[in-house]
């Protein structure tokens, strides 16, 4: 199982937690993605995202909604809000993963799960926060 499909996991499973707040156990998560067969690297790396999201959530929400002009929080498809929660949390708390990579990844999922406008938007959303918190590493 690579990142990217660990990404895809996280997004269902804030998608569900946004309906439900009910928060998956890392047994649960393990069971859910034993057919992808994924090391123990991915799982702490989905729940970290997972969990992480869930517990800054107010701050990364107000992060969001403070770079989204013209859109209150609620109004962005909940698909588009929740790959932008786990992008944000990465770009704030997993220094150990590049910034760009984080959007990039962010980006691709988006083209997949959802509309053609959307990916532009999460990756302007994205850039703007990922530029405030990581200056340095976003030098062009």
């Amino acid at each position: 199982m690579t990142r990217r499909e660990a990404r895809e996991y996280v997004l269902q499973a804030l998608f569900q937690y946004e309906f439900t707040k009910s928060v998956t156990d890392r047994e649960e998560i393990q069971k859910r993605l034993e057919r992808k067969s994924p090391s123990g690297e991915i799982i702490e790396f989905v729940d970290d995202l997972i969990r992480g999201v869930i517990r800054h959530l107010n701050e990364i929400d107000e992060r969001i909604q403070s770079v989204s002009k013209h859109w209150e929080l609620q109004r962005i498809a909940s698909v588009d809000r929740n790959i932008i929660r786990f992008a944000v949390y990465e770009i704030l708390y997993r220094a150990d993963i590049p910034a760009a990579v984080t959007i990039n990844e962010a980006v691709d999922i988006a083209k997949k799960y959802s509309t053609l406008e959307s990916f532009s938007f999460i990756n302007g959303i994205l850039d703007t926060i990922a530029k405030d918190t990581r200056p340095k590493e976003l030098k062009r």
